[in-house]
């Protein structure tokens, strides 16, 4: 096992291997790997904003929407890893916690993922929606895009209450 770690990319593996909750473990590999995926994602999507804006001179509303492109990356990611940043800072310091407090976390995490999924369903253009029989995909796609926040910061607060909860 780790001794230590030096920044949030070492706190990876230094909690995968300081947890003894399989659950949580299952979720750095999977909570990382979303977190990648999404950071590459949304580069690409920055570079293909800027290619679309580089004719606007000025720099008002060229450089507010690639602004929202890397605040929304960083909204999105941040959650993903915290329960694993959590996770090796409690396992570094050696802080007395709920025995429940990496499973905990990492369902929280797991939830907030499916937040995303959910927040992706409810803000799909018309265009990109497939015809479906399910009653709940029927419902989120019939709500206001304005909605697609909500499921994130619910899985966000999920997460704060139970670190809240569990770190005694």
């Amino acid at each position: 096992m780790l001794d230590s770690y030096r920044g949030a990319l070492g706190a990876i593996p230094y909690a995968l291997f300081a947890s003894r909750s399989w659950l949580f473990r299952l979720y750095v590999l999977v909570g990382t790997a979303a977190a990648a995926l999404i950071a590459v994602v949304m580069t690409l999507a920055l570079v293909v904003e800027m290619g679309n804006t580089e004719d606007l001179t000025t720099g008002g509303l060229a450089s507010f929407t690639r602004t929202l492109f890397v605040l929304a990356g960083f909204l999105t990611a941040g959650p993903l890893l915290a329960p694993t940043l959590l996770v090796a800072r409690r396992h570094r310091r050696e802080e007395s916690v709920d025995d429940r407090y990496d499973a905990a976390l990492a369902l929280a995490g797991f939830g907030f993922l499916a937040s995303i999924y959910l927040a992706l369903l409810i803000s799909a253009p018309a265009e990109l929606r497939e015809p479906t029989n399910s009653a709940v995909v029927g419902a989120l796609y019939a709500a206001p895009s304005a909605l697609a926040v909500v499921p994130p910061l619910l899985a966000a607060a999920a997460i704060a209450a139970a670190h809240r909860r569990l770190h005694g």
